[in-house]
């Protein structure tokens, strides 16, 4: 029997993680956040009233197994002077499924059968969250891109309502044998998942140790100046008695040209390992060179970083 991989995320960096790991014998369940409330998703949520969809295309899409040609459309990204402007087919699609279907679970299951999913996609919750921050300087900024915008160092994020999570969330949380917190916005895709109490319970009674895939580069709004050390840190402080067992960290080499690259048009640095200070923690480390940069867009090797939690799983 395979062993069971819950993954905690969102965005562009669980979808990565998902591509490479889909590729091994392992069950995968990826649970994702729905607080994103900008640009196509965020126009949907407030004509709707549904959780965010951008992010749960983006996980179906990087664990389907149809053709290519099918992935590209549920990406496709309508460019006209209509209302249609700006959005994606596949938001598109998954909010006609969930105001079908009745719900948002039902709607991502119906779409996973046509798509040919290599695992389970599961909302965090069904509620349309809202995602509040308290900054450095004590004030309270609501919704997800306002937060990431404000360029302002964050203290604390909590919901404006607490959400009730799905409870089949929970229950594949407790019957998991690794539960990952993939790289990601730390504090806008990682750390939404931690803050329900519930979630902190599901983690602490399950039996499966927390792995955390390290960012390569920081966070413009969210992670200046943060190492990895730091980021372990922040979601340790977010988590209940069970803290992160295991972290894979990237020590590979970004050339002056990507960092001059990204410093310039995002304002984004890398994120240094600060091995010292992570062998001084009560967790194991795993380091090696994930960097890979596709049509000059740096990335992680998802293969050997799929290999290296599927390793660590079995071993």
């Amino acid at each position: 029997m395979n062993k069971k991989i819950v993954v905690l995320g969102g965005g562009t960096g669980m979808s990565t993680l998902l591509r490479g790991l889909k590729n091994f014998p392992v069950d995968i369940t990826a649970v994702v956040s729905v607080s994103d409330d900008g640009k196509s998703t965020g126009r949907l949520r407030e004509e709707f009233n549904t959780p965010a969809v951008g992010d749960i295309r983006r996980v179906i899409v990087a664990l389907s197994e149809t053709e290519p040609l099918f992935q590209d459309l549920m990406n496709y990204r309508f460019e006209t002077n209509s209302d249609l402007n700006g959005h994606t087919l596949g938001n598109l699609l998954l909010t006609g499924l969930i105001d079908v279907a009745g719900n948002m679970s039902v709607g991502i299951k119906s779409l996973s059968k046509v798509l040919n999913l290599k695992g389970k996609v599961l909302p965090l919750t069904e509620d349309n969250v809202i995602l509040m921050a308290k900054m450095d300087d004590n004030s309270i900024i609501e919704g997800e891109h306002n937060i990431t915008g404000a360029k302002k160092n964050i203290k604390e994020v909590f919901y404006k309502k607490d959400p009730k999570v799905l409870n089949e969330v929970l229950d594949e949380i407790k019957s998991a044998d690794l539960i990952v917190l993939s790289m990601g916005s730390l504090y806008t895709s990682i750390i939404p998942h931690l803050i329900s109490e519930d979630m902190k319970k599901a983690i602490d009674i399950s039996s499966a140790e927390v792995m955390y895939i390290s960012n390569i580069m920081t966070q413009p709004g969210e992670t200046d100046d943060y190492t990895v050390s730091d980021h372990v840190k922040t979601l340790n402080s977010y988590l209940g008695e069970k803290k992160i067992n295991v972290v894979l960290a990237n020590n590979g080499i970004i050339s002056d040209e990507i960092k001059e690259k990204y410093l310039a048009m995002e304002q984004k640095d890398p994120v240094p390992f600060d091995k010292e200070e992570l062998d001084s923690m009560t967790l194991k480390v795993i380091s090696e060179d994930f960097v890979t940069v596709e049509d000059g867009i740096l990335r992680h090797n998802v293969t050997k970083l799929g290999l290296q939690i599927f390793s660590y799983i079995i071993s």
